[in-house]
């Protein structure tokens, strides 16, 4: 195991999410390696150092009288849904939305779900660099990759080979985020692994891309022609802009062609 192998599995053996295989062979390189023997230790230390702060944050008063007066007031006879119930219809995606829509419910929601997604998304990704999850089928083909998810998906992801400018594609595989199937297609920047996650979502607007960092990751995210992107890599956040970039305008190009 090399260490650049190691430093992507450290988190995971941390956290406990790594098998009694691959967690051994990373316990065997942090013994004989000091460089991330020191990196294991550091990352201990941080969440020991989280751990015993208090990073929990109480919603003040008057935010809570703010959000109560917004939600609309119960005609005479109706019975007034408990807070529990309103929270339960949030999550079952019911026509209760409507008592929220007033504002900061739903904006609290929809953000903490973008985040959990996105947590389950550098998951995956960590899940894919364990030997033998990376790929599927192992092509640097697109005619090759592209057809192995029909069929497996109800809408197979957009396979475009850029090898020629710089991000090699190495396959495909299936995935889990957010409990549904999704497909993955992994290209190489050097030795750096970028997982393209693609999932089909009722919006079909155009959404722009965001990029953000967790557990030492970027992801950069968009959305076009109802499907959502989301490209996860330890290479840097210019890089990886480039490689969504290029990703986006050879779509287009199909689709002009």
């Amino acid at each position: 195991m090399t260490c650049e192998e190691a430093e992507v599995l450290l988190h995971a053996l941390i956290d406990g999410e790594l098998d009694a295989g691959h967690a051994r062979e990373v316990e065997a390189h942090i013994e004989g390696c000091p460089h991330c023997a020191a990196l294991m230790k550091e990352y201990q230390e941080i969440r020991q150092a989280m751990a015993e702060t208090d990073l929990r944050y109480k919603a003040p008063l008057e935010l809570r009288r703010r959000i109560e007066k917004a939600l609309p007031q119960p005609q005479p006879q109706a019975v007034v849904p408990s807070r529990r119930s309103v929270l339960r219809g949030f999550a079952m995606g019911s026509a209760v939305s409507a008592i929220a829509a007033t504002g900061l419910f739903a904006i609290v929601l929809r953000n903490d779900d973008e985040q959990r997604i996105e947590a389950e998304i550098v998951s995956a990704h960590l899940r894919s660099l364990q030997a033998g999850h990376l790929t599927d089928v192992i092509s640097t083909d697109q005619h090759t990759v592209k057809p192995w998810f029909n069929g497996k998906l109800d809408v197979s992801p957009p396979v475009i080979d850029l090898t020629a400018q710089g991000f090699t594609l190495v396959g495909g595989r299936l995935d889990y985020v957010n409990t549904r199937e999704i497909g993955a297609v992994v290209y190489k920047r050097r030795q750096h692994v970028i997982n393209l996650f693609v999932a089909q979502t009722a919006n079909t607007e155009r959404r722009p891309a965001t990029m953000t960092t967790l557990q030492g990751f970027n992801i950069r995210r968009w959305s076009d022609h109802g499907l959502n992107y989301w490209a996860v890599s330890d290479i840097g956040a210019d890089e990886l802009t480039e490689f969504g970039d290029k990703f986006e305008a050879a779509m287009q190009a199909n689709k002009e062609g």
